[in-house]
Protein backbone atom coordinates (compact mmCIF):
# COMPACT_ATOMS: atom_id res chain seq x y z
CA UNK A 1 0.00 0.00 0.00
CA UNK A 2 1.36 3.28 -1.11
CA UNK A 3 2.27 5.33 2.36
CA UNK A 4 2.58 8.57 0.71
CA UNK A 5 -0.43 11.20 0.20
CA UNK A 6 -1.19 12.19 -3.42
CA UNK A 7 0.71 15.45 -4.17
CA UNK A 8 -2.98 17.03 -5.45
CA UNK A 9 -4.28 16.06 -1.50
CA UNK A 10 -1.76 17.48 0.18
CA UNK A 11 -1.73 20.72 -2.13
CA UNK A 12 -5.73 21.10 -1.96
CA UNK A 13 -5.30 20.59 1.86
CA UNK A 14 -3.45 23.55 1.77
CA UNK A 15 -5.54 25.49 -0.23
CA UNK A 16 -8.14 24.55 1.93
CA UNK A 17 -6.78 26.89 4.39
CA UNK A 18 -7.22 29.82 2.39
CA UNK A 19 -10.44 30.64 3.62
CA UNK A 20 -9.93 30.22 7.31
CA UNK A 21 -6.49 32.64 7.19
CA UNK A 22 -8.85 35.41 4.78
CA UNK A 23 -11.94 35.41 6.81
CA UNK A 24 -9.97 35.04 10.27
CA UNK A 25 -7.60 38.32 9.61
CA UNK A 26 -10.90 39.92 8.30
CA UNK A 27 -12.39 39.16 11.23
CA UNK A 28 -9.86 41.01 13.75
CA UNK A 29 -7.93 43.21 10.96
CA UNK A 30 -10.64 45.37 9.09
CA UNK A 31 -13.00 47.75 10.49
CA UNK A 32 -15.80 46.89 12.76
CA UNK A 33 -19.14 46.84 10.25
CA UNK A 34 -16.83 43.88 7.81
CA UNK A 35 -15.20 42.15 10.51
CA UNK A 36 -18.60 40.56 11.42
CA UNK A 37 -19.24 39.74 7.88
CA UNK A 38 -15.52 37.97 8.23
CA UNK A 39 -16.42 36.63 11.11
CA UNK A 40 -19.25 34.88 9.47
CA UNK A 41 -17.67 33.76 6.35
CA UNK A 42 -15.09 31.89 8.98
CA UNK A 43 -17.45 29.90 10.87
CA UNK A 44 -19.50 29.20 8.05
CA UNK A 45 -16.14 27.88 6.11
CA UNK A 46 -15.65 25.70 9.73
CA UNK A 47 -18.45 24.40 9.69
CA UNK A 48 -18.84 23.31 6.05
CA UNK A 49 -15.17 21.72 6.48
CA UNK A 50 -16.05 20.03 9.98
CA UNK A 51 -19.35 18.13 7.51
CA UNK A 52 -16.35 17.31 5.09
CA UNK A 53 -14.45 15.49 7.83
CA UNK A 54 -17.39 13.49 8.96
CA UNK A 55 -18.00 12.85 5.27
CA UNK A 56 -14.74 11.64 5.05
CA UNK A 57 -15.24 9.17 7.78
CA UNK A 58 -18.53 7.64 5.53
CA UNK A 59 -16.29 7.15 2.86
CA UNK A 60 -13.55 5.25 4.83
CA UNK A 61 -16.93 2.73 6.11
CA UNK A 62 -18.58 2.40 3.12
CA UNK A 63 -15.55 1.90 0.96
CA UNK A 64 -14.31 -1.19 3.08
CA UNK A 65 -15.11 -4.61 1.17
CA UNK A 66 -17.37 -7.24 2.78
CA UNK A 67 -15.52 -9.03 5.49
CA UNK A 68 -13.22 -6.04 5.55
CA UNK A 69 -11.52 -4.74 8.88
CA UNK A 70 -14.19 -1.87 9.19
CA UNK A 71 -16.71 -4.16 8.50
CA UNK A 72 -16.88 -5.55 12.40
CA UNK A 73 -20.56 -3.91 13.90
CA UNK A 74 -18.39 -1.61 16.40
CA UNK A 75 -15.92 -0.58 13.68
CA UNK A 76 -19.04 0.42 11.48
CA UNK A 77 -20.70 2.10 13.99
CA UNK A 78 -17.72 4.31 15.40
CA UNK A 79 -17.11 5.26 11.44
CA UNK A 80 -20.88 6.14 10.97
CA UNK A 81 -20.74 8.15 14.35
CA UNK A 82 -17.93 10.03 13.32
CA UNK A 83 -19.38 11.06 10.15
CA UNK A 84 -22.05 12.80 11.86
CA UNK A 85 -20.89 14.37 14.69
CA UNK A 86 -18.71 16.93 13.13
CA UNK A 87 -21.43 18.01 11.12
CA UNK A 88 -23.57 18.61 14.18
CA UNK A 89 -20.98 20.58 16.01
CA UNK A 90 -20.26 22.72 13.03
CA UNK A 91 -24.25 23.03 12.78
CA UNK A 92 -24.62 24.15 16.34
CA UNK A 93 -21.63 26.60 15.85
CA UNK A 94 -23.10 28.83 13.01
CA UNK A 95 -26.56 27.98 15.02
CA UNK A 96 -25.36 29.83 17.64
CA UNK A 97 -24.43 33.08 16.41
CA UNK A 98 -27.95 33.81 16.08
CA UNK A 99 -28.34 34.32 19.53
CA UNK A 100 -25.61 33.97 21.19
CA UNK A 101 -22.09 35.43 21.46
CA UNK A 102 -20.01 34.48 18.67
CA UNK A 103 -17.29 33.22 21.28
CA UNK A 104 -19.34 30.12 21.85
CA UNK A 105 -19.58 29.32 18.11
CA UNK A 106 -15.71 29.57 17.61
CA UNK A 107 -14.96 27.48 21.20
CA UNK A 108 -17.60 25.40 19.35
CA UNK A 109 -15.55 24.94 16.43
CA UNK A 110 -12.32 24.57 18.16
CA UNK A 111 -13.26 21.92 20.21
CA UNK A 112 -14.82 20.37 16.95
CA UNK A 113 -11.85 20.43 15.24
CA UNK A 114 -9.98 19.23 18.23
CA UNK A 115 -12.45 16.50 18.80
CA UNK A 116 -12.31 15.50 15.50
CA UNK A 117 -8.46 15.22 15.32
CA UNK A 118 -8.18 13.11 18.75
CA UNK A 119 -10.83 10.35 17.50
CA UNK A 120 -8.95 10.11 14.11
CA UNK A 121 -6.02 9.47 15.94
CA UNK A 122 -7.48 6.91 18.18
CA UNK A 123 -8.84 5.37 15.01
CA UNK A 124 -5.95 5.12 13.32
CA UNK A 125 -4.41 3.01 16.23
CA UNK A 126 -6.77 0.57 15.25
CA UNK A 127 -6.20 0.64 12.03
CA UNK A 128 -9.63 2.43 10.76
CA UNK A 129 -8.09 6.05 9.78
CA UNK A 130 -4.81 5.40 7.74
CA UNK A 131 -2.05 6.65 9.39
CA UNK A 132 -0.65 9.09 6.08
CA UNK A 133 -4.00 10.79 6.18
CA UNK A 134 -3.83 11.97 9.96
CA UNK A 135 -0.54 13.51 9.11
CA UNK A 136 -1.64 15.57 6.74
CA UNK A 137 -5.01 16.01 9.27
CA UNK A 138 -2.95 17.02 12.17
CA UNK A 139 -0.68 19.92 10.55
CA UNK A 140 -4.24 21.74 8.52
CA UNK A 141 -6.07 21.23 12.20
CA UNK A 142 -3.19 22.97 13.66
CA UNK A 143 -3.16 26.05 11.64
CA UNK A 144 -6.75 25.96 11.74
CA UNK A 145 -7.04 25.86 15.19
CA UNK A 146 -4.59 28.64 16.09
CA UNK A 147 -6.53 30.78 13.25
CA UNK A 148 -9.87 30.25 15.53
CA UNK A 149 -8.41 30.47 18.77
CA UNK A 150 -6.23 33.96 17.29
CA UNK A 151 -9.79 35.54 16.27
CA UNK A 152 -11.61 34.39 19.60
CA UNK A 153 -8.29 35.73 21.76
CA UNK A 154 -8.59 39.05 20.36
CA UNK A 155 -12.44 39.26 19.87
CA UNK A 156 -13.14 38.42 23.20
CA UNK A 157 -10.49 40.98 24.47
CA UNK A 158 -12.03 43.89 22.35
CA UNK A 159 -8.58 44.20 20.69
CA UNK A 160 -8.61 45.26 16.85
CA UNK A 161 -5.66 46.46 14.81
CA UNK A 162 -6.35 49.10 11.83
CA UNK A 163 -4.37 49.44 8.69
Amino acid sequence: MNQRLPLLAILLGIAGLIPFVVCGLGAIVVNPARAQAMLWGLMGYGAVVLSFLGAVHWGFALGQPEGGLAQSARAERLRLTLGVIPALVGWAALFSTLALPSWIGLCLLIGGFIGTAITEHRATRHGLVPLRYMWMRWGLTAVVVAMLVTVLTLRVLGQRTGF
